[in-house]
């Protein structure tokens, strides 16, 4: 093999190596989301019979459907149609109960704990699926609260409520 030759192979393997960086750093982001594509979720109540209030359950949804599974067994599924409504709402509590057990253990450097604040946040969503009607409300962490909120306006083309803006009739 020549030295003209010799040059040629080392670039065309160089390039073959080069080509071959650039396919799979392109094919990452895809691979990273190939997993699990769910929000861990806490019940807080509704119409779902089968949970319990304060039950882990997994939330899903696409163009196609809206489905809660506990345990890899599917609870609830949905088309996006159905949504009659989306509400969400934060429920802020100060922790004064975790402050005075801190308090009594380290002689009154709890006291600083009770001016921090603990925020939930919380979905609702209602339904109507052809006459089967309901609804449920959840606890999403802070982390994943706005992207379950536009996801969810999003497949459905609903627009989410504020609960605190709501006003209830009597």
């Amino acid at each position: 093999m020549g030295s003209r030759e010799l040059q040629w192979s080392v670039m065309a393997n160089r390039v073959t190596l080069q080509m071959t960086a650039v396919l799979l750093s392109a094919m990452m982001p895809f691979v990273s989301f190939a997993g699990d594509n769910s929000y861990k979720i806490r019940y807080d109540g509704g119409s779902l019979g089968d949970l319990k209030v304060g039950t882990d359950v997994k939330l899903y949804f696409d163009q196609h459907a809206i489905s809660l599974t506990k345990s890899k067994s599917q609870v609830l599924q949905l088309p996006p149609s159905a949504i009659l409504e989306i509400s969400y709402g934060q429920d802020v509590h100060r922790r004064v109960g975790a402050a005075i057990g801190i308090g009594v253990v380290t002689l009154g450097v709890g006291a600083l704990m009770a001016l921090t604040k603990s925020k939930k946040h919380f979905i609702g969503i209602t339904w109507d699926n052809q006459g089967n009607k309901g609804g449920f409300a959840f606890q999403a962490d802070k982390n994943d609260y706005r992207g379950i909120l536009a996801g969810l306006e999003g497949v459905t083309g609903k627009k989410a409520v504020d609960s605190e803006t709501m006003k209830v009739k009597n």
